[in-house]
């Protein structure tokens, strides 16, 4: 599974994840994408306990000026920092680890058994080996081909 691939994305998660942990909050994702006519960059950021609204301020205001300082972008761009939310996307291989006892949905590169797209609960994760257990069965998942996972809630009726 790759992590944060693009050189831009590489670029600032070098530049910022230094200042995140110094004041103890951990990169969970960073996108840069184009949408609706304008350069976005998204930060994704959690701590232990949570996240707040003044935590994300303070990322914002932090990594916004020390961005602005190294010229990394070369167009205008909109600066978003907010918390993963409930669904939040597992990329790395951390997140899957605290993720073990947790319903989720995964997306496969390449089908496993004739099959792309999983829902079950992570029973473990140990040496890039993802144990899934969907309905009665227990699958076993590489991590390396691991597209897209997201931790899913079922809140009932």
């Amino acid at each position: 599974m790759s992590e944060m691939t693009s050189p831009i994305i590489r670029e600032v998660c070098a530049l910022i994840e230094p200042i995140l942990d110094e004041i103890e909050i951990e990169l969970v994702d960073i996108e840069y994408l184009f949408e609706q006519g304008r350069w976005i960059l998204r930060i994704y950021v959690d701590k232990s306990g949570g996240i707040t609204l003044d935590h994300c301020t303070r990322v914002s205001r932090e990594i916004g000026d020390l961005i602005e300082v190294k010229d990394i972008f070369h167009q205008g761009y909109v600066l978003e920092v907010s918390s993963p939310g409930l669904n939040r996307r597992l990329k790395k291989e951390k997140d899957f680890q605290r993720a073990v006892g947790k319903d989720m949905k995964i997306r496969m590169t390449t089908p496993f058994e004739g099959q792309r797209n999983f829902r079950g609960n992570l029973q473990s994760f140990k040496d890039g080996i993802l144990c899934l257990s969907v309905k009665d069965d227990l699958i076993l998942l590489s991590y390396g081909d691991v597209e897209k996972a997201n931790l899913v809630y079922d809140f009932g009726d």
